[in-house]
């Protein structure tokens, strides 16, 4: 117990401390790929992302990837996001996972498609600079196939490859990139564990770890004709490669059962959970969150990300940091099968916000059942 609660101290100053790191402000919007930064789950957007050390399920492909090992049996999960509300800018996505090999020393594999797309976008050429072109439309679309496994009863770990592609019709960048994750859970009371499950989580992950990409295609083309006038030639342009968009999540978080001490079984949970994101292309982040439980049926959850600047005009982010979410989890059928509906508004400087809307199939047993 003593040994566990020097560990839980030892997390919660290093990312308390991690606040005096500045990022690389100077580096800020020069890099690409930037859908990767915003997360299209609905549950864990729903508490400011704070949740790397618990989040569970292939919805753990975007905060901490060894949480797809506590897929029970079988999940699927469907999100929308409408992306700063008035902009018709949208995200939508889907994940698949599966247990896989025996339940003893099995692992789980996990399946994920996000599209992202802009909306129509007025056509402007220097000739035309008011348009009258008709429009066009910038999509993104990433492809995830993860692993994760538990090693022993307290540390689970998992890796994530994506394959990414953006542009338009006429001009794509593409590459891949990969992510790696690992969780270490333990009980506060050995003696109550079997009952209360494992309250005291740690997570750490690294995401967007890959090669430069670049743009290609018949949009960096210019045509022209030579100086006499004799023939005309094509000329294709190079562009600049770019970097992903980096970055280390370092989270923990504690389970606190409101069932008292004697409890022979729970039904309220109140989880508080932080974070510390480093950056290398933007400020560094610190999210806080906390999310009350009525046994696996409802969770309320509400959070804050906090960066230099946030709130204000310099910020360098369209968030002001708050972000709030619930989840309604049903059973329907004998073996813990359950239906999920889940939501999160986070809130923007400008603009509607942005709402996600999920909707989340468990057969077998659900991610959240810790019993």
């Amino acid at each position: 117990m003593k040994k566990t609660l020097k560990i839980f101290i030892f997390g919660a100053l290093l990312v308390g401390s991690s606040q005096s790191y500045a990022g690389n402000p100077d580096r800020t919007g020069t890099s690409g790929a930037a859908q990767l930064q915003i997360n299209p789950w609905a549950r864990s957007s729903g508490w400011g992302g704070a949740n790397v050390s618990g989040v569970q399920g292939i919805e753990a492909s975007y905060l901490n990837i060894a949480g797809l090992a506590f897929t029970k049996k079988t999940e699927l999960l469907f999100n929308h996001t409408n992306l700063f509300q008035g902009t018709g800018q949208s995200f939508n996505t889907l994940g698949f996972s599966q247990a896989v090999g025996k339940k003893s020393n099995g692992g789980v594999m996990g399946v994920y498609i996000n599209n992202y797309s802009s909306g129509d976008i007025e056509r402007t050429t220097y000739s035309q600079p008011e348009g009258g072109l008709g429009t066009f439309n910038y999509q993104t679309l990433d492809l995830g196939v993860s692993y994760a496994k538990s090693f022993s009863k307290s540390i689970f770990g998992g890796m994530n490859c994506k394959v990414v592609s953006m542009g338009m019709s006429d001009s794509r960048a593409s590459g891949f990139a990969l992510d790696a994750g690992i969780q270490y859970r333990t009980s506060s009371n050995k003696k109550t564990e079997r009952i209360k499950g494992q309250d005291v989580k740690f997570g750490i992950s690294i995401k967007n770890i890959g090669p430069d990409l670049s743009y290609r295609g018949d949009g960096l083309s210019l045509r022209g004709t030579s100086d006499d006038k004799t023939y005309s030639q094509t000329l294709e342009q190079r562009s600049a490669g770019f970097n992903l968009p980096s970055m280390v999540n370092i989270g923990a978080s504690y389970d606190f059962r409101l069932d008292g001490k004697n409890a022979e079984t729970y039904y309220h949970r109140l989880t508080l959970a932080s974070n510390f994101t480093s950056n290398s292309f933007n400020y560094d982040q610190t999210s806080i969150g906390l999310e009350y439980a009525y046994k696996s049926f409802l969770m309320v959850r509400a959070g804050y990300q906090y960066e230099k600047n946030i709130g204000t005009t310099l910020s360098t982010s369209a968030f002001n940091g708050y972000s709030t979410g619930i989840t309604l989890e049903l059973p329907f059928s004998k073996n813990k099968s359950t239906f999920a509906m889940d939501y999160s508004y986070r809130l923007t400087q400008v603009w509607g916000g942005v709402h996600t809307l999920g909707v989340r199939i468990n057969l077998g047993a659900s991610v959240t059942d810790e019993d």
